[in-house]
């Protein structure tokens, strides 16, 4: 009896290794046979009582190899048809068809303007300078040639922060300037852009937040044909070459003499009329002379060094360039407007 199941098992262990299954269906077959819950190598083990004690010790080894066959048998085989089922695949795969199309993303059409606008003063010199959004009221508005009962502040209505009297929301980027001024010697030549804030209503037209560039130029002998030349470089570098300006008489707080730039928009069709008023002209700027007192609440002698300032919102300039009537969309972030730019430079 115990001879005739040790030919059993020496039987079973050449099934196994002779055994060679082709694919997958084939393979999971072979594992339930040979390694299965119910695998016929099973009762082998359970047989062993009824060997002598003598070749017990043998037995055991023997079945146990038999064991150890079938699951190495098992992993070897599940290598080999993975392998092939991958070369497989690569050759149905057409390495020449073209891939799955990834939609492109696209510029907000504020930063498109914004840094279009920062390019052109850069290739002349200006570099870019940022600063905090939440700011205080020094840098905001004293340093700016606006003191506490200044009515210029009534200009501007400002987002303070809770139970402060003196920590807001900048109104503008001109704290930037400020900021460098008290910081650095002249000459300073720099372009300020960021989101600004004000307590407006919200509306087709205006925003509680929107963006401002803002530049400045301070050296010796600075003057106010300087600033005009280097105004008019921008807007035909930003409208066209044959782009014309003016410049009207106006008033800011920080900037004495001061002036609002208008670029000839022209009167081709109905929304030129509405968007000039009927005039072709189309303000996109203030600017002026640096007030004496704002180069002396900064640190810098007024006596010696002399500058110009201009500033501008970005969002107008964006409505104007993609005829958007709407200053919300702007900030929406709906996808399908936001694809409108996704060509855009």
């Amino acid at each position: 009896m115990a001879t005739e199941t040790f030919e059993k098992v020496k039987v079973l262990i050449g099934e196994v290794e002779a055994a060679e299954p082709g694919n997958e269906e084939e393979l999971e077959q072979f594992r339930i046979k040979y390694l299965g819950s119910k695998n016929i190598i099973k009762p082998f083990f359970g047989a062993i009582k009824e060997v002598p004690n003598e070749k017990k010790r043998a037995y055991g080894q023997l079945v146990n190899r038999a064991k150890v066959a079938a699951e190495e048998k098992y992993q070897s085989l599940k290598l080999i048809i993975n392998s092939n089922n991958e070369e497989k695949g690569m050759g149905d795969l057409d390495l020449s068809a073209p891939a799955e199309p990834i939609e492109i993303g696209s510029r907000h059409p504020i930063s498109i303007v914004m840094n279009n606008i920062v390019k052109i003063f850069e290739r002349i010199g200006f570099v870019v300078a940022e600063e905090r959004e939440i700011e205080d009221d020094w840098h905001n508005f004293t340093a700016m040639n606006t003191p506490p009962d200044h009515p210029a502040r009534d200009m501007q209505d400002t987002f303070y922060l809770k139970d402060s009297t003196e920590r807001l929301l900048r109104t503008h980027t001109s704290s930037v300037q400020a900021r460098v001024m008290t910081n650095q010697k002249p000459p300073i030549r720099i372009i300020a852009p960021g989101r600004v804030y004000r307590n407006e209503t919200i509306s087709a037209r205006s925003h509680c937040q929107f963006h401002q560039v803002e530049g400045l130029y301070i050296d010796q002998g600075i003057s106010f044909a300087d600033m005009k030349q280097t105004l008019l470089y921008y807007a035909r570098e930003m409208y066209g070459n044959d782009t014309r300006i003016r410049l009207r008489p106006s008033y800011f707080p920080f900037t004495e003499p001061s002036a609002e730039m208008d670029v000839y928009w022209g009167l081709k069709d109905e929304t030129d009329y509405r968007i000039t008023k009927g005039t072709g002209w189309l303000e996109i700027l203030g600017c002026g002379m640096v007030d004496p007192n704002v180069l002396d609440n900064c640190g810098i002698d007024s006596e010696i060094y002399t500058g110009y300032a201009f500033g501008m919102g970005i969002e107008r300039q964006a409505m104007l360039k993609y005829r958007i009537n709407d200053i919300r969309l702007l900030f929406e972030n709906d996808i399908r407007f936001l694809r409108q730019f996704a060509s855009a430079r």
